[in-house]
């Protein structure tokens, strides 16, 4: 897997994993990671090995199951030898709080000082019963959750009575989506919600890695 860096070399480094159905150099990525760029974040992108083949072929395929990505998400920072923040957008956010619980339980991954979502899936499309939340208890880093009120992988309403963690950083958007846009009707934007999105997540990732 290939790194692909933006923003100065000295600033923190945030490993940005993308969602289930757009790689690295989607329009949302990559706004995200030139956005704090400019706001002296050192932001990594990536494409999971199942991306890529998709981007190699043109043959559209699902993603991997987690433990994999896990695993090659593990792979990717083994090597990296500083502090860090790790997370990304959806099916990125998820397999970077899974692997931070993962680590976290073998007393393992030191130099993850945070961990950062961006529209987590907390259940698929339709079905509220089926919560990815189990492994939250299990996080010991920091965390920041970004998060549409109206997402359809969890909105305000529903995660209000998960029971998770006080611990969690929110910054809930205002009617926004799963890609934090929106309605016109809402009087709110795309573009203001992802400035907020950003002002926050450089925040939280310069906070998470000067506090570790």
């Amino acid at each position: 897997m290939k790194l692909i860096y933006e923003g100065p070399v000295d600033g923190p480094l945030f490993i940005f994993a993308h969602g289930a159905g757009a790689g690295a150099d989607s329009t949302f990525m990559v706004n995200i990671a030139q956005g704090l760029a400019l706001r002296g974040i050192r932001v990594a992108r990536f494409n999971f090995p199942y991306m890529q083949q998709l981007i190699d072929s043109g043959k559209r395929r699902p993603p991997e199951r987690a433990p994999k990505l896990i695993a090659q998400f593990a792979t990717l920072i083994a090597d990296i030898d500083k502090p860090i923040v790790i997370g990304g957008k959806s099916m990125g956010g998820r397999i970077a709080t899974l692997l931070a619980a993962q680590l976290s339980s073998e007393n393992k991954g030191e130099a993850i000082k945070g961990v950062a979502c961006l529209g987590f899936p907390f259940h698929p499309v339709g079905k509220t019963d089926k919560l990815r939340t189990e492994h939250f208890p299990l996080i010991k880093q920091d965390l920041l959750i970004v998060q549409g009120e109206r997402d359809t992988m969890g909105n305000k309403q529903e995660v209000e009575h998960y029971g998770l963690p006080d611990t969690i950083d929110w910054l809930w958007l205002e009617d926004g989506d799963h890609d934090l846009k929106p309605r016109v009707k809402s009087g709110f934007t795309q573009q203001s919600h992802l400035q907020r999105t950003m002002d926050k997540l450089a925040a939280y990732i310069k906070n998470a890695v000067t506090k570790g």
